[in-house]
């Protein structure tokens, strides 16, 4: 049931408790119960709502940080990721293979904002060899939703 219930509310965390029930075969309280135990146990970590930004009047941009550390002695990347994750506008801090080490995602009010933050901030940190800088210029899928209208093909067939 634990498998079935991240699937369902990973996709939709509104989903009324009591339709999860029924979709599952089992009684509300055995949901609630189940929830709790996954948020108490850290499997749950929080709930958050999808927003596409760009309809909305609200200034905002994100972007991609690659950065490459030399890691601590007995500590190896966790330190340097802790120090980044705890910026307001760190989104999120993920350790990843390839050229670089760790991948920031950072949001800011635009692209001079997150340049500032880039050289003020990351660059000076010891143990930061070098960044490299995306930003995200449009969003097609974003954690499984589809955020583009597919157009019909408007043209006329022509036919022999």
């Amino acid at each position: 049931m634990r498998e079935q219930i991240l699937a369902i509310i990973e996709k939709n965390s509104r989903i009324d408790l009591k339709e999860l029930a029924v979709l599952l075969g089992v009684e509300e309280i055995d949901v609630v119960n189940e929830l709790a135990d996954m948020e108490k146990d850290g499997i749950i970590c929080g709930y958050h709502t999808l927003i596409d930004w760009d309809k909305t009047s609200i200034d905002k941009v994100t972007a991609l940080i690659e950065v490459r550390v030399t890691p601590q002695r007995g500590q190896g990347f966790d330190s340097i990721a802790e120090r980044i994750y705890k910026y307001p506008e760190v989104r999120a801090v993920y350790l990843i293979s390839g050229a670089y080490d760790l991948l920031v995602i950072l949001d800011g009010k635009n692209i001079l904002d997150v340049s500032k933050f880039v050289t003020d901030k990351l660059s000076t940190m010891d143990y930061v060899l070098s960044t490299a800088t995306h930003f995200i210029l449009k969003k097609y899928k974003d954690h499984g939703t589809i955020l583009t209208k597919k157009y019909a093909d408007e043209r006329e067939k022509v036919t022999p």
